[in-house]
């Protein structure tokens, strides 16, 4: 098993008596800074064979990506294992961030349990980030955080982040965690062109207390790249939670404008998809991903494309902007 300690600048995301306010950024533990993007290894080991994910890797470091996410639950474990074989060599120069807490909750023994798991999977001793992949109503946030800190005190992980939880869950979870002498640093919703719901609490929030933000699914599962435009099958036709989250009309006409834009800007879609995303000043690093290279060639292009504010403006009125919080939308 690989062995690393942590460095200086990555547990100093985690003092609490730096301003809540003030956003740290994302360091290496050799000080190397986060990419702009971060690729999630969910299709590891599924969608994607050992090949076709080292490719995907070798893909994403060539493109200058650091910045890889997978999760304990993730294809019954293959995909940590396969981020673990691939970034062996070079571990001290990525951020890698894992999930716990889906299956069986946020409690002290499935936390330590299966972060363990995760960590023997990867090959890796300490884990730059830790997630709660999402809410658990039936553990005290007190057990959690008291355990998350732990593991924090033992450097094993670096920063804490929370997923797919509510702006008040996330701010309830960290005036808990202050308890323990520790915070969230950064949050992993899911935001993109027809999945806005973040920019009514989330984004904003981050924005006040200085949360990171890696968002998931800028291409709605496969439906913002024009593929289903086009009559093409994937995830959405062949996955029922995908086509329950994405199966209304408007979405699929939003899907179908944005090709049409995409096709008069000489671009791919999926590379507006993901620009769109990205250039939310809230957002940290959005989380591309992809079943092969091939395919994650147009996401990778939305590092370097140059999105004017008049065609960001374009993009998001192909869908009504969400109301403010307090639905006072004289005021917004």
């Amino acid at each position: 098993m690989q062995r690393s300690s942590p460095v200086l600048g990555l547990f100093l995301l985690a003092d609490t008596c730096h301003s809540p306010r003030m956003k740290n950024p994302l360091i290496s533990q050799n000080g190397t800074p986060s990419s702009s993007f971060c690729f999630g290894t969910m299709q590891f080991g599924d969608g994607a064979d050992e090949t076709q994910s080292r490719a995907m890797y070798d893909a994403c470091r060539a493109a200058g990506i650091n910045f890889f996410d997978t999760a304990h639950v993730y294809t019954g474990g293959r995909s940590e294992t396969l981020l673990g074989q691939c970034a062996t060599l070079e571990r001290d120069a990525l951020i890698i961030a894992t999930k716990c807490g889906y299956a069986g909750g946020s409690s002290r023994d499935n936390i330590l349990t299966t972060f363990d798991e995760s960590r023997r999977r990867l090959g890796m001793d300490f884990v730059d980030v830790l997630y709660l992949h999402r809410w658990d109503d039936n553990t005290p946030l007190e057990e959690t955080f008291e355990t998350l800190a732990t593991l924090q005190q033992a450097g094993k992980i670096g920063i804490i982040g929370a997923s797919n939880f509510a702006a008040w869950q996330v701010m309830k979870a960290q005036a808990v965690a202050e308890k323990f002498n520790t915070r969230i640093n950064i949050l992993q919703p899911m935001y993109n062109l027809v999945k806005r719901q973040a920019e009514v609490e989330i984004l904003p929030m981050a924005a006040s207390e200085g949360f990171n933000v890696a968002p998931y699914s800028p291409l709605g599962g496969g439906l913002l790249t024009g593929k289903y435009t086009a009559g093409d099958t994937g995830r959405l036709s062949n996955d029922t939670r995908y086509a329950a989250r994405y199966g209304l009309d408007w979405m699929h006409k939003a899907a179908a404008d944005l090709s049409a834009i995409a096709a008069r800007e000489s671009v791919n879609p999926a590379t507006l998809a993901v620009a769109w995303a990205a250039k939310n000043p809230a957002v940290t690093a959005p989380i591309i991903s992809a079943r092969t290279a091939e395919q994650l060639m147009p996401s990778l292009d939305a590092r370097t494309y140059q999105m004017t504010d008049q065609l960001y403006a374009e993009l998001a009125a192909l869908i009504p902007t969400p109301p403010p919080a307090t639905d006072r939308i004289e005021e917004a």
